[in-house]
């Protein structure tokens, strides 16, 4: 298992079109990939899941996964995000 803190920096959070990259480029992987927010942890390959959390600009979360290509998923994640998922 791997798992790294990082902060949400685009303007809209993790809503509609940035959860849907999220969700699509967590689905390339093998692994099981989780968000955890707060004490809430959802399925990172749900975007049903990962639109509950209402993650916001600013808002602290962390990714996890676990498997066979977890480092590899883990990296791609915290790029998307890094990245502000092309936004800005």
């Amino acid at each position: 298992m791997v798992y790294k803190k990082i902060i949400i920096g685009n303007k809209s959070g993790l809503h509609a079109r940035p959860a849907s990259l999220f969700v699509e480029l967590a689905n390339k992987f093998k692994s099981e990939i989780f968000i955890k927010k707060e004490n809430t942890t959802v399925n990172a390959k749900s975007i049903m899941g990962v639109m509950t959390l209402g993650v916001r600009k600013d808002t602290e979360i962390i990714i996890e996964a676990i498997g066979s290509d977890e480092e590899e998923a883990l990296d791609a994640l915290v790029k998307i995000v890094e990245k502000k998922f092309n936004e800005e």
